[in-house]
């Protein structure tokens, strides 16, 4: 039975059925749980499994599932709490120094041991990276020196400077703990083809992988060291996870609300009431970290100039976004983060929609209207080319609507299309992207640190990666003060200063608070998501 319904849902993936108008297949059913697999459909494949690059949601919702990392983050509370440490850490006044005490008896699943030892060995490699094996460091680990074994249970680790976020940081997915053998691997080796190799100490384990379109995962019978909050502790109580990549967003819904198929990331808003139908479910899990936005890349000729950031900014009716294209499940943002995420300010004062203002400032610029209707100097088109976010809701359907409202003020608007390799490309191009359309989620303050520092995503592209120059070195370090802060307060205070900078240089337009929306059918019981909105299964059982 399992091996026809992937057969079936990937034949259905691959003509594009839309099934939408299909209902529910036995959303009354009840009973006792009786194992069985939960199939889950994924709208991209997953491209690594190497935890410091697993950011990509279909790289986290896999490493959530078979690996345990050193603490837990509650997703309701934020609040951290005891996972494979056994308590939280001891941590010196300036944060320069953490001590963990491991829990007893947790193994990998090739049966080799978590240790102090395994321990430091991946946090020297998460915390610094590997050149020899293009293996990057951690985004969400900063300023690290070293780990050292103090016995077979106690691990201790030492920064050259504060490193606030570190608890925080043991408790995601990018620090998910891999045995010594994984370790040793490449970056290509953590790639698609070698899924089956990768070995954690989660509650499931990767079986069989066809590469691009599957992924099942099975349960470890042995597991037994679940964070001690959860109620369910041992085994997952399912025999295991299919993962579907099915991209088509009509095939997503309409095999779930048909009972084909259990649990679908992204759901598109128009489909969202389909879901109220009996049976089906809807969950809209908060990301907590920096909201579905707009980066002005402002050491491009075209956007030097603040003033036609500004233009842009006003000339953007993102109320209008959100009320066409998007629903509840997307609150207009107020800010560069989420209202939920650690260090929010309210900037939406610098976000008015005025396009008259916006036409004046580009008249102030020296941009004049030409015969073709967009605005000409000196010889030079304001034309900006967007990329298409293929892991964010609709994206191209937004940069569609802003072509339409910027095109009133006389900019034009280019969409770079392009499948995920051509856009991860393309991205890291100012002639190639001059506007980028992105979001991160993480429930830490070092989140704007990870979207907009010039070594880590380096949104607004601040670093030229041909020069090493700064194109503004204040912003820079603003960031850097949030990572390496000791205090809650003081972290407090430079993510708010590094929000009104991005504000007030109009460097970024933030558009809505964006959701994982999952549509499942109401026999999964059980399921959650971690603290940004990837999928946890481990709790999950299935309702016959």
């Amino acid at each position: 039975m399992r091996t026809r319904r992937i057969a079936w849902i990937g034949a259905l993936a691959a003509v594009a059925i839309a099934m939408t108008g299909c209902s529910a297949g036995g959303g009354s059913d009840s009973g006792e749980s009786s194992g069985g697999t939960l199939t889950y459909l994924e709208p991209q494949t997953w491209n690594t499994l190497y935890p410091p690059a697993g950011g990509f949601y279909p790289n986290g919702g896999v490493l959530n599932q078979i690996t345990d990392r050193l603490l837990y983050q509650n997703p309701q509370t934020l609040e951290l709490e005891p996972w494979i440490a056994e308590d939280l850490p001891e941590v010196n006044a300036d944060a320069t120094e953490y001590t963990f005490t491991l829990r007893e008896g947790v193994t990998y699943s090739d049966g080799t041991p978590l240790d102090a030892e395994n321990v430091v060995k991946n946090f020297d490699l998460f915390g610094k990276g590997d050149s020899n094996r293009a293996l990057s460091a951690s985004e969400a680990i900063n300023n690290y020196d070293h780990g050292e074994v103090v016995d077979e249970r106690t691990v201790k680790f030492f920064f050259t400077a504060p490193s606030p976020g570190f608890a925080q940081a043991v408790s995601t997915i990018n620090s998910g703990l891999l045995s010594n053998a994984t370790l040793d691997r490449s970056n290509e080796d953590f790639g698609p083809g070698n899924a089956a190799e990768i070995v954690g100490s989660g509650p499931f384990v990767i079986d069989t992988e066809k590469i691009g379109t599957e992924l099942s995962l099975t349960t470890r019978d042995d597991y037994d060291w679940a964070p001690p909050s959860l109620k369910h502790q041992g085994a997952a109580q399912i025999d295991g996870v299919d993962f579907i990549v099915a991209s088509e967003p009509s095939v997503r819904v309409g095999t779930v609300t048909s009972g084909q198929a259990d649990i679908a990331r992204t759901i598109p808003a128009p489909d969202e009431t389909q879901f109220e139908a009996d049976g089906l479910e809807l969950v809209a899990a908060p990301t907590n970290g920096v909201n579905n936005s707009l980066s002005f890349r402002f050491a491009h000729p075209l956007l030097q100039d603040i003033k036609v950031r500004q233009a842009l900014i006003a000339g953007i009716n993102r109320e209008e976004i959100v009320d066409t294209l998007f629903s509840d499940s997307y609150p207009l943002a107020t800010g560069i983060l989420a209202k939920s995420a650690l260090g929010y300010t309210d900037t939406s004062d610098n976000y008015v929609y005025d396009p008259k203002k916006a036409a004046q400032l580009l008249d102030e610029a020296g941009w004049k209207v030409g015969s073709d209707g967009i605005r000409e100097k000196d010889g030079q088109k304001l034309v900006l080319t967007f990329n298409e976010a293929l892991p964010q809701p609709r994206s191209k359907e937004v940069v569609t609507l802003i072509q339409e409202q910027l095109g009133k003020i006389g900019v034009g608007v280019e969409l770079f299309a392009g499948d995920q390799a051509a856009q991860d490309a393309a991205r890291l191009q100012l002639d190639t992207i001059q506007v980028y359309h992105s979001m991160v989620g993480r429930a830490d303050f070092d989140v704007l640190k990870s979207q907009f520092f010039s070594k880590n995503r380096n949104a607004l592209l601040n670093l030229d990666p041909a020069t090493g120059e700064l194109h503004d070195p204040e912003l820079d370090g603003l960031l850097s003060q949030i990572a390496s802060v000791p205090t809650v307060e003081e972290r407090q205070q430079a993510s708010a200063a590094a929000q009104q900078h991005l504000a007030e240089q109009a460097y970024v337009l933030p558009l809505f608070e964006e959701p994982q929306l999952f549509g499942l059918r109401s026999q999964v019981k059980g399921f959650k998501t971690e603290s940004i909105g990837r999928p946890s299964f481990y709790e999950v059982t299935l309702q016959r």
